[in-house]
């Protein structure tokens, strides 16, 4: 059972019906689409909402503000599918751009994070960590071993992004046996550029927060990035073991009571 958390004013829980599903849709749209620029068949512009067919057969993390003024109380969210949802769903959404066989071939618990996003007025602050300690919780009730999931640099030019690719390349990619690799047509090297020529605090300083706190967390990037055109974002595959967390991530990332 997922057990609900608040901290200070903001509050973490699953999604309970329709209508927050449509709000975290609606979130995704203002993010996604009216921010980032994405588009294609998952956008709904009539109605603003950012949807896919996976969407009904996993689970959603809601970051709430009760006491926000415009009353639309959810402010980031992630999704969560676990292997039971990926086998009603026909899979996972990051098989779509990764070859999951090594990650998969290991036979033990895995969830699938995707579609994270927050309001631009919660950036900045603890609201990550907050969702962070919603999925700590979630992944201790299930006993998931391995956290994985595709997560997104702004943009389709992998020649701009050529410094923080190539120092993720050559610092944080997985060992073989969890080394998934991007495939088909939007696929991408990461090694753009020599070790010795990464001027690495440059580089560091260009990758996205959310990748840097996976990094911070233990976690490491799979082989090759994919461009997502729809998406206007090329990722990369971040895959964390839950056994190899320090105490301190750990105690950080399920939160103050350890759950």
């Amino acid at each position: 059972m997922f057990l609900r958390s608040q901290t200070h004013h903001l509050k973490v829980r699953l999604a309970e019906n329709v209508a927050d599903l449509r709000a975290v849709q609606r979130l995704r749209y203002a993010v996604f689409v009216t921010e980032g620029g994405a588009n294609g068949p998952h956008v709904d512009h009539d109605a603003g909402l950012e949807v896919d067919a996976f969407d009904d057969h996993a689970d959603h993390l809601l970051l709430c503000d009760p006491d926000r003024a415009d009353g639309d109380q959810i402010v980031g969210t992630y999704r969560l599918m676990t292997m039971d949802h990926a086998r009603s769903a026909g899979g996972f959404y990051s098989a779509g751009e990764y070859d999951l066989s090594p990650l998969l071939a290991q036979g033990k618990p895995v969830l699938e994070l995707g579609r994270s996003c927050l309001d631009p007025a919660y950036r900045g602050g603890t609201a990550l960590l907050n969702l962070w300690q919603g999925i700590g919780r979630y992944v201790a009730a299930r006993d998931i071993a391995t956290l994985f999931g595709t997560a997104s640099f702004p943009g389709t030019d992998t020649a701009a992004l050529a410094e923080p690719l190539s120092l993720l390349h050559h610092q944080h990619l997985a060992r073989p046996d969890l080394r998934v690799n991007a495939l088909g047509p939007g696929a991408a090297a990461m090694d753009l550029i020599a070790a010795d020529h990464l001027d690495r605090r440059a580089a560091m300083a260009q990758v996205p927060a959310l990748i840097k706190s996976y990094l911070r967390l233990g976690g490491t990037v799979g082989s090759g990035a994919f461009v997502d055109h729809d998406f206007n974002t090329t990722d990369v595959c971040l895959i964390l073991e839950t056994a190899k967390m320090s105490d301190r991530q750990r105690a950080l990332y399920g939160g103050a009571d350890g759950g």
